[in-house]
């Protein structure tokens, strides 16, 4: 069985190993390459700057200011989609009610229902969520404050997409309310692997429900949340914080850069003002935070696997 063994890995992973060297590793190296020069990306010469984008980069206000916003997606949407997610799904799953010659714990009555209904956002592109979220958020004309005006509350009219100080919290509002039923479901996968038999042995020693949670399920689920945290953030400094900022605010990325994040910096810079090479210098600083915030996540997550 050993023999020809490295050669049969090697011919299965000599494939995917040069597509992804050639469409991830190579585009990095050329941004890399790039950004040490003054390249507009509508010509093709250009000439070598050294550090001249570094340099910039550090006396740029709009990027500090993108920078915090990307931090601030980062840190705080991770926390609270994983955090909701795992009350939804542990609701589901373990908080139901005994019920007559049933098991001991069980999810409570119509939990496919609800799961469908929690994973129903996954199916709506983020486009289109985030341009139903714009009208939602419309202060004249928008469902939010027509419903503040139905309830009597036509003094507290905020202006959402329009007010700096809210701006930033109604889109990582769209963020979580998009992205949360993803996790429902996939903690809810890793709750139904784990034995019954845990659950009710936990509450025959009187554990209540907290304690079950964080004695039981979040221990025997820790790998799954420690990749749902590392996605969600590479989500929140990616794709989706880009979307719903482009389609969503005024300018876009306004009012006054208070929305603006990395990767849309990276595409104004890029697209708009034709400074490719300096864009994709903010794009180096945009990847050295990713591969950081990864490793910090891995590395304060990591503990003892338990096995069942």
């Amino acid at each position: 069985m050993q023999h020809g063994k490295y050669r049969f890995i090697v011919g299965f992973l000599a494939l995917p190993l040069g597509l992804y060297a050639l469409f991830v590793v190579w585009p990095f190296i050329q941004s890399i390459y790039y950004s040490f020069t003054d390249w507009t990306g509508l010509s093709p010469e250009f000439k070598m700057v050294g550090f001249d984008n570094y340099s910039r980069l550090l006396d740029d206000e709009i990027f500090w200011k993108s920078l915090q916003h990307s931090l601030l997606f980062a840190l705080l949407l991770p926390v609270v989609t994983i955090s909701l997610a795992l009350f939804f799904a542990f609701m589901i799953n373990v908080g139901g009610r005994k019920r007559k010659n049933g098991p001991v714990v069980t999810g409570v009555r119509g939990s496919s229902f609800y799961k469908i209904v929690y994973f129903f956002p996954q199916v709506l592109s983020i486009a289109i969520v985030a341009l139903l979220f714009a009208f939602a958020y419309n202060p004249d004309s928008g469902a939010i404050n027509s419903i503040l005006r139905g309830i009597g509350l036509d003094d507290v009219q905020p202006l959402w997409l329009g007010d700096p100080d809210l701006a930033l919290w109604a889109v990582m509002a769209v963020l979580v309310w998009s992205t949360v039923g993803f996790f429902v479901v996939l903690f809810s996968a890793g709750m139904a692997s784990i034995p019954a038999e845990m659950y009710e042995a936990a509450l025959l020693d009187g554990a209540g429900r907290a304690t079950t949670f964080f004695r039981v399920t979040l221990p025997l689920l820790w790998d799954t949340v420690q990749s749902g945290w590392v996605y969600m953030g590479i989500l929140a400094l990616g794709a989706e914080s880009f979307a719903v900022v482009q389609i969503m605010t005024t300018g876009p990325g306004g009012p006054d850069y208070s929305t603006t994040v990395m990767v849309l910096y990276v595409y104004q810079k890029a697209f708009r003002d034709g400074q490719a090479a300096y864009a994709t210098t903010i794009g180096v600083a945009l990847l050295v935070v990713t591969l950081a915030f990864a490793a910090v996540v891995m590395r304060l997550g990591r503990r003892e696997r338990l096995e069942y």
